[in-house]
């Protein structure tokens, strides 16, 4: 039998490793026994440095990965899914995808399953990027009321991130 996956979270830009969604996010995951990390990038602005920081973390793991993101740690997980071994899912929170004069570094993701969750009132990162990019690359995608931060919906991302796990690592909540 295979070792459990591992979940790598990926915050964003103003935000830290162990924000409200991720440590809800976490517990989920902990408690389906799968071995979990978030990677500090605070004081990193540039997204392909973060990149690297998270593929060099989990480049020498010798297990199946889930990475999630949260806007550029959305964008994060999904370029760092192209360089990683075994990456069975991305489970992405209003990712930063397409965004005027960058669009050209939205990332090619390669993952088992994509799923994304976006606020229709997200002021940051339109909604209709998660809408093209879903499209693009026939991800999952849950669209809810809630603006870029979605710190209100933390019950909904935790629903959609269950559901999330039983596609993909067949462990059902305990």
């Amino acid at each position: 039998m295979s070792a459990a996956p591992y979940v790598c979270f990926s915050h964003g830009k103003e935000s830290g490793p162990w924000g409200s969604k991720i440590a809800a996010m976490a517990e989920v995951a902990r408690d389906r026994g799968l071995v979990v990390d978030s990677i500090d990038y605070r004081g990193m602005d540039d997204p392909r440095a973060r990149v690297e920081k998270l593929v060099a973390h989990c480049a020498p793991l010798d297990r199946p990965l889930l990475l999630v993101g949260s806007s550029m740690g959305g964008h994060v997980a999904a370029a760092a899914s192209a360089r990683l071994p075994d990456v069975r899912g991305l489970f992405l929170l209003a990712p930063a995808f397409f965004m005027p004069g960058y669009e050209e570094h939205t990332p090619v993701p390669q993952a088992g399953r994509i799923a994304i969750v976006h606020g229709w009132r997200d002021d940051v990162v339109p909604p209709e990027n998660s809408v093209r990019f879903a499209r693009e690359y026939r991800a999952g995608l849950h669209m809810i009321d809630g603006d870029h931060r979605l710190t209100e919906q933390i019950y909904d991302i935790n629903r959609f991130f269950n559901w999330f796990l039983d596609d993909v690592t067949g462990v059902r909540d305990r």
